[in-house]
């Protein structure tokens, strides 16, 4: 049996986030463990972060032509 922890999916970094933001939010954790929190939502924004840029990178190879080149590369644009 593993002991190492997997890396949440996107979504559930999102989700833990989001939750730490509302705990933080609401002033509802003492001092020490507001600062956990805060140390932890900086590690899942920054997860959250690099799997977008690596989506977007993904997204960019698709439109560039068979030779490698950019044949029609444009900003990602989620909206």
């Amino acid at each position: 049996m593993s002991t190492e922890a997997r890396e949440p999916s996107f979504e559930e970094a999102l989700k833990a986030l989001e939750e730490i933001v509302r705990k933080l939010e609401s002033g509802e954790a003492p001092l020490d463990e507001s600062i956990a929190l805060y140390e932890q939502g900086h590690k899942l924004r920054a997860l959250c972060q690099s799997r977008l840029d690596a989506a977007q990178a993904r997204i960019e190879q698709i439109v560039m032509g068979a030779d490698g080149t950019p044949s029609a590369t444009r900003p990602f644009d989620a909206g």
